[in-house]
């Protein structure tokens, strides 16, 4: 456990942005999932209509530091790859 008042301090601040971290995680994992739904049952038009969400997900997931900005556009391109895949 920490000793010195900073740490503590320190301590406190984390715990508290964990909360926030665990949020943003799981809208991120939560859209992308509904999108990969859809496109497994073949409904691309509504795929299409949830894909803004789940790249304004993964964009502020990367913005807060949650995922890498590499990870977060081959999300990106996987899930625009599987619309298009299914729209064919």
């Amino acid at each position: 456990m920490a000793i010195t008042k900073s740490a503590k301090k320190a301590h406190r601040a984390s715990l508290k942005k964990r909360v926030f971290n665990i949020r943003r995680k799981r809208a991120l994992t939560s859209t992308t999932k509904t999108v990969k739904k859809l496109v497994a049952a073949g409904e691309t038009k509504e795929a299409v209509t949830s894909l803004p969400a789940a790249f304004k997900a993964i964009d502020k997931a990367a913005k807060r530091g949650i995922i890498k900005k590499n990870t977060a556009s081959r999300k990106k391109s996987r899930l625009a790859k599987a619309i298009a895949r299914t729209a064919a």
